[in-house]
């Protein structure tokens, strides 16, 4: 495990003495005031900013005026629809602390999502980032009358004379005549705190009940593994809406007292890591993955660099496996060449991630096993995990001192793991929900009567440790009876650097046929060595070439497996084109609805 220095593990606070959430913020105030809590980019000023835990306090505190202001009871649920940023915090607690219900929103949801949500969990307020944002939702007021408050993260909103039941309200016109008072906390561990909506990859999101009890214990559980540190720095660029980045980059960095440095946007994210030098990373496997395409395509061309490449991921994996105990260490003669490769080829690497990195957590997804692979051999300390947001969400994870890249690790402390004998897998832990928000029937579809929650995960425990192969949904069953892992051949199909997203259909055919959108830029330089118009695709000659790279990348796959016809898109999908998750991930059904016709030409 993951242990702190000495000294520092009486200032990692516990589920019991936190007892709730709003407790746990308390407590951490209570004892390092003074301490860096947060930091954010002002873009006004261009500099980042510090805020402790102390100033923190205040303005929730203040916050707290303001919603009482507005008459809600305990019990109430407010949404929040926010980028990370120290007000998303502010307000979390504030509501919190009054015993209201938090709902968190993804602040790049689509409208149509967003007014569901609200709809769906009767909130009684909003607080959205900009007054384009309330303007878009303000056509769907019909859908959610409940809603008597819509509160602004931008300074200037236009108010709408004559017609109060579409007006917004900026913060700081809410905080105006607030003053410095106590923190209020009420409520108990076993209070409602939030309502945490699923992405909705296969059907409409779904409200996951999670009492400050649920929460905590996670949190303590991940803790256990890898322990948080008072002079660390998370960096945040994760949903704060996503239960991994809420638990894990929010109330775990809590616990230790660490900072939390948000990101200015993902597209600053490579200009961040350098600034804010993180020693812990929560990540999906994507970024990861275009770190990887991106050292390969720079020395793609390059025989020499490709041969230090070959050299140091190879022997950078045996001084890996050798810290693991899996293997011997390297000999005297790769020894004594490993710091020259290290200077040329691993160091840089590791300075493109800060330079400072202790642990690198992905989760969310699987991470292709070649790029874990590698990135740890170089140095970085990537980590996966699993979990699910109706388990809190972390049921395993890996630590740096116990990592098996190909797994997803062993179950937390009080966590229990099993298999059921269609290979579901099926988890038993304190953190799990309390069931879906006005949906018992399909809680009672999820949580068996002893209590075990069933994941849809298709799964297998060796020595124990968990092994993820995919979701039961994702499974498909071709006319032959032959059964075909979606999710592990579309992973295979983005691996080459053509294809940007991938969608694989087969359920109930003879064979398998995919749909891929292609990436713009090497689409037309590879369109121009093989002498094809790059705007037209689906040519008998561009979707031969495709399929023949295709073919060799699944040549260890067996026969059913492979990829007999393909339909090739230029037009990235989308969230706002309703064809991807707010975390990314593909909205099969939706896909093969649009998509329908193209498909049934292909067989």
């Amino acid at each position: 495990m993951d242990r702190p220095p000495t000294g520092m593990l009486e200032r990692l606070i516990s589920a019991e003495c936190a007892d709730t959430l709003p407790g746990l913020f308390h407590e951490r105030v209570r004892r390092t005031p003074l301490s860096v809590a947060y930091r954010e980019y002002d873009p006004r000023t261009g500099c980042w900013i510090n805020y402790s835990w102390a100033s923190m306090e205040i303005r929730a505190a203040r916050f707290q005026q303001a919603l009482t202001r507005e008459g809600l009871k305990t019990g109430d649920r407010v949404a929040l629809c926010l980028p990370n940023c120290t007000d998303w915090v502010s307000f979390d607690m504030a509501s919190l602390g009054l015993g209201l219900v938090v709902v968190p929103l993804y602040a790049d949801d689509s409208v149509t999502n967003i007014a569901h949500i609200l709809a769906h969990c009767e909130a009684r307020l909003v607080l959205v980032d900009t007054q384009q944002r309330w303007s878009e939702l303000v056509p769907h007021r019909r859908e959610f009358p409940l809603l008597s408050c819509a509160w602004v993260r931008e300074r200037d909103v236009q108010h709408q004379p004559g017609d109060p039941e579409h007006t917004a309200k900026s913060i700081q016109e809410v905080l105006a005549g607030t003053t410095v008072s106590t923190f209020k906390r009420v409520g108990s561990s076993h209070s409602l705190a939030t309502i945490i909506y699923t992405s909705g990859t296969t059907r409409r999101p779904k409200g996951c009940m999670l009492t400050n009890f649920a929460l905590l214990s996670n949190a303590e559980g991940v803790t256990k593994v890898i322990a948080p540190r008072p002079d660390d720095i998370f960096l945040s660029f994760l949903p704060l809406a996503h239960a991994f980045e809420r638990t894990v980059g929010y109330n775990v960095a809590m616990m230790g007292g660490s900072t939390v440095s948000y990101v200015r946007s993902i597209e600053h994210l490579s200009d961040d890591l350098k600034a804010i030098h993180p020693s812990v990373l929560l990540s999906v496997p994507r970024i990861y993955e275009r770190a990887y395409d991106a050292i390969h395509a720079a020395a793609a061309g390059n025989s020499l660099k490709m041969l230090l490449l070959r050299l140091t991921r190879n022997l950078g994996w045996r001084r890996f496996q050798a810290r693991q105990g899996r293997m011997p260490a390297p000999g005297l003669a790769a020894s004594l060449i490993w710091p020259l490769l290290d200077k040329l080829v691993a160091r840089p690497i590791i300075e493109a991630f800060g330079g400072r990195l202790r642990v690198a957590v992905t989760g969310g997804a699987p991470i292709p096993e070649e790029v874990a692979d590698f990135l740890v051999a170089m140095g970085v300390p990537i980590v996966a995990g699993y979990g699910l947001t109706e388990a809190a969400p972390v049921v395993t994870t890996n630590s740096v001192e116990d990592n098996l890249p190909a797994s997803v690790g062993r179950p937390l402390a009080g966590v229990e793991i099993s298999v059921s004998k269609n290979g579901e897998l099926l988890v038993h832990s304190p953190a799990v929900m309390s069931g879906y928000w006005n949906d018992e029937a399909l809680t009672r579809e999820i949580i068996d009567a002893r209590g075990w929650l069933h994941t849809g995960d298709v799964a297998e425990i060796k020595n124990g440790r968990l092994f993820i192969i995919g979701r039961l949904t994702e499974i498909l069953v071709l006319a032959t009876g032959l059964k075909v892992n979606a999710s592990l051949i579309e992973a295979e199909i983005r691996r080459d650097n053509l294809v940007d997203q991938a969608l694989i259909v087969g359920e109930g055919k003879p064979f398998l046929v995919a749909v891929c959108v292609l990436n713009q830029n090497n689409w037309r330089t590879y369109a121009q060595e093989i002498g094809v118009d790059p705007y037209t695709p689906n040519s008998p000659s561009a979707v031969g070439n495709i399929l023949m790279r295709i073919g060799n990348r699944l040549k260890d796959y067996p026969e059913h497996a492979q990829i007999r016809a393909i339909y090739l898109l230029q037009r990235p999908w989308t969230v706002e084109s309703g064809l991807l998750t707010p975390t990314l991930k593909v909205k099969r059904g939706k896909v093969e609805q649009i998509f329908h016709d193209e498909i049934m030409k292909l067989y």
